[in-house]
């Protein structure tokens, strides 16, 4: 008989990616264990005005359950998860109640149960326990079965050993074919570059050097702009602020400008292997990629054929003056290619599944399910 799992998941939130990026990667792999079989329950706040500003209602694949701010009902659905769950999840960045959730959670192991913390922005976790002794998820750390991340490599996963961690694993962004695929333009998103990513304070200087400064240089080149919190910020004549774009206009956004950037926060920078959702998500849609260089970058896809790289904004001002149209759809078509034959949520559940098994201690002769 093929083991499927009972999962719990306490994140920011799944059906809203209003201040909330991790939205579609925590779709993506949810979206692809319930393919395999496995059934999550994804417990998230009402905070922030998500509820208000949803992109999906609640999903076939997993059940959502939407709590209030309030620690007695929080407590309640951890006790429930304990009991009906084999993996209780945390994510990093839930927004409310993080302390107290990364505490009681590790108090709910059983010897038939795995817990699992989920950083989804290691950099800056563990740049925050290393710049405070006192920081309470110290203390945790050792206490989960497994530590995944959202990317960074070797050097977060032997960040997070010296902290004590019985064992890291990076789980990386990826394409849910489902949602991300090649559209027909749309006239509103028409540029010569486009960039889409909410403002945050450790990543807006790297906007301003590689995406602002090459628009101001290039005045007579279209640019436009997508995410939240940018409406006061000084934007030059030729850059088109959109505001927040929901996901239903995501493959348009990447479909029509002739390339759009990435932007990697400070931190996901400064330790590299952390490619953005966005990147997969871009690349299911055949768009042509400029990214800022970060260490690691060809392990997903092959720097000058696949995506085009800048050390800084000079660098971009100049790909973006020698860019013409058929080599910007030669690069988008290989990395749509790259994308599908090595970077989908599929292939990333198949790691996690493994990693679970061997976790639980599975019988060999109860696999997961592995039906495709």
């Amino acid at each position: 008989m093929k083991k499927k799992l009972n999962i719990a998941f306490f994140g920011s939130s799944i059906v809203s990616a209003y201040w909330n990026g991790a939205a579609t990667y925590y779709r993506g792999i949810v979206k692809a264990l319930h393919k395999k079989g496995h059934s999550v329950t994804f417990y998230e706040p009402n905070i922030l005005d998500r509820q208000k500003h949803r992109d999906i209602e609640d999903p076939e694949w997993c059940e959502v359950v939407v709590y209030e701010e309030d620690s007695v009902t929080l407590r309640g659905l951890l006790r429930k998860a304990q009991e009906e769950a084999d993996v209780l999840i945390k994510a990093s960045g839930v927004g409310v109640f993080d302390e107290l959730i990364e505490k009681e959670i590790t108090q709910l192991k059983r010897k038939d149960n795995l817990i699992v913390f989920w950083d989804v922005d290691a950099p800056a976790t563990l740049d925050r326990m290393e710049n405070d002794q006192n920081d309470p998820f110290r203390e945790v750390v050792p206490d989960y079965d497994l530590i995944l991340t959202y990317g960074g490599g070797t050097t977060v996963q032997e960040a997070y050993k010296k902290f004590g961690a019985k064992e890291c694993i990076p789980i990386y962004n990826a394409l849910d074919r489902d949602i991300h695929f090649r559209v027909e333009p749309n006239s509103k998103f028409d540029a010569s570059l486009a960039f889409l990513g909410n403002r945050l304070p450790d990543r807006e200087s790297r906007v301003e050097e590689f995406f602002l400064q090459p628009a101001k240089n290039l005045d007579n080149q279209k640019f436009i702009l997508g995410g939240s919190g940018w409406g006061d910020k000084e934007l030059p004549k030729n850059v088109n602020y959109l505001g927040h774009v929901y996901t239903k206009d995501h493959n348009a956004f990447n479909c029509t400008p002739k390339a759009v950037l990435n932007i990697s926060r400070d931190s996901m920078a400064r330790y590299g292997f952390s490619p953005a959702t966005r990147v997969f998500e871009a690349a299911g849609s055949g768009a042509c990629i400029i990214t800022d260089y970060w260490k690691g970058i060809s392990q997903f896809f092959e720097p000058g054929k696949e995506i085009l790289v800048a050390k800084n904004g000079e660098e971009v001002k100049n790909i973006l003056k020698e860019l013409d149209d058929e080599e910007a759809k030669a690069i988008g078509d290989a990395a749509y290619e790259r994308v599908l034959a090595e970077h989908t949520y599929e292939r990333r559940v198949e790691q996690l599944e493994k990693l679970i098994s061997e976790k639980l201690a599975l019988d060999k002769k109860e696999p997961l399910n592995q039906q495709s």
